[in-house]
């Protein structure tokens, strides 16, 4: 049985957890919180980052942020402690790419590989193998780490050079956070039109308007169910200053991107900011009709 280290054990990370422990992995966890569902699952939990990497050869974090990440590497109990030669550590979370980057150096000098990795996909999406990983960096290491990743989800791509990975995953959520309000706004028209609302929502999911994120959230937003969250307008926001940072670089236009995130700073401003995006469909609704 191969033991896989994780780190991170969020709504993301649990999903994970579960799905390599049903692969028939070993999987050896820490968060800072507590580590009970983990447990419940079949995880086996560990005191720090470092005993983690101790125990496991190949380690995935997923972390909520810079500052986590930045402990979880070369904090007093980080993985810089444990880290050997050949040991292979792919952080699936979202940061900006010279945040992921300065990882690198440190646990080179122990011999270790990092890896940028992401993870495209609700929860639920995890959870049912439909999820998306993206790796990127050292070849012969992602390499390695595809059979975790098989244990994870069916899908997984090499995308190159180190921050490619996170750069597609920015593209990915500039779309996702498009559809979403789309979807909101479609459905805020679709529930005034007097029409067989489950009826219009299958018709439109399979039509030429649909989308991956109307079949999850237009049923949603029918229903106004927004618990349990999937995604928060708060979780998306944190990407919205790494993708205009991202297409200033480059220098690309977003007009709809920028048309959205004040829909989600309203969200935000409006006590939904907790609940799954599918709220977004309140805002919509509370919006006046502007005449043109």
């Amino acid at each position: 049985m191969n033991t896989v280290g994780l780190i991170g054990i969020g709504k993301i990370g649990l999903p994970i957890a579960d799905n390599l422990i049903k692969s028939g992995h070993r999987v050896v966890g820490y968060r800072r919180s507590a580590l009970a569902e983990f447990e419940k699952i079949g995880g086996v939990p560990a005191r720090s980052a470092a005993d983690v990497g101790a125990q496991a050869d190949i380690v995935l974090t997923c972390l909520p942020s810079t500052a986590a990440l930045d402990d979880v590497v070369a904090g007093p109990r980080g993985l810089v402690h444990s880290a050997r030669q050949g040991q292979i550590v792919a952080e699936l979370g979202s940061h900006p790419v010279p945040d992921k980057r300065r990882q690198i150096a440190a646990l080179a000098q122990k011999g270790a590989t990092f890896v940028d990795g992401e993870v495209s996909g609700t929860p639920g999406m995890v959870a049912a193998r439909k999820a998306v990983v993206y790796l990127a960096g050292d070849a012969e290491a992602c390499k390695k780490l595809e059979s975790v990743m098989a244990g994870i989800t069916d899908s997984c791509l090499y995308f190159g050079e180190f921050g490619a990975a996170s750069r597609v995953k920015l593209v990915n959520n500039l779309l996702v956070a498009i559809n979403i309000a789309a979807t909101a706004e479609a459905m805020a028209l679709g529930l005034k039109a007097g029409v067989d609302v489950p009826l219009m929502i299958k018709a439109i999911a399979s039509g030429s308007g649909g989308s991956t994120q109307f079949a999850i959230r237009a049923p949603w937003m029918a229903d106004r169910r927004f618990t349990p969250v999937q995604g928060s307008a708060g979780t998306l926001a944190h990407y919205f200053g790494m993708i205009a940072d991202f297409a200033d670089s480059v220098g690309v236009a977003t007009p709809l991107m920028d048309c959205v995130v004040p829909l989600y700073r309203r969200c935000m401003e409006m006590g939904l900011g907790d609940k799954d995006v599918a709220a977004m469909v309140d805002v919509i609704a509370a919006l006046p009709r502007d005449k043109h």
